[in-house]
């Protein structure tokens, strides 16, 4: 079992998926705060979440997905969080546009905001790993 997850681990796609399993559940926090405590209506809330999961998620992806990749210095990492930001755009909106219209349209169990929030953030996946391993990530030339 532990040469299964040293073999896992070594794929970036796994340490990806990782990183947005953990920032599933920060924005599941977000959406249940935002929806619950605050009163805001789903598309606000679950928007709003997907904003900060994808700052928790540039920083996972910085420090363990892609940490030999990484920019240095202020201005690399400022540059870095607005290519990735740019690039996850198109993941967020397959994402929203996918929770919003599971929310509005889909029978129990996938109307419920959190599975339907659960699947956006799958939809989004293979969207956001290709762009930001080819557009954000990207292996220093020599």
């Amino acid at each position: 079992m532990n040469r299964l997850v040293a073999a896992l681990s070594r794929h970036a796609f796994v340490r990806f998926a990782i990183i947005g399993g953990l920032g599933y559940f920060v924005a599941a926090g977000i959406l249940a705060f935002c929806s619950d405590v605050l009163k805001l209506d789903f598309a606000a809330a679950n928007a709003f979440s997907i904003f900060l999961s994808m700052c928790f998620t540039w920083l996972g992806n910085r420090y363990f997905t892609f940490r030999e990749r990484r920019a240095r210095g202020l201005s690399g990492m400022a540059q870095e969080w607005l290519k990735f930001t740019g690039a996850n755009a198109v993941g967020a909106v397959v994402n929203y546009a996918t929770a919003l219209l599971l929310v509005h349209y889909a029978p129990a169990p996938f109307n419920n905001k959190f599975v339907a929030q659960a699947c956006g953030v799958l939809a989004g996946l293979v969207f956001n790993f290709t762009l930001s391993s080819r557009m954000v990530f990207r292996k220093s030339v020599p």
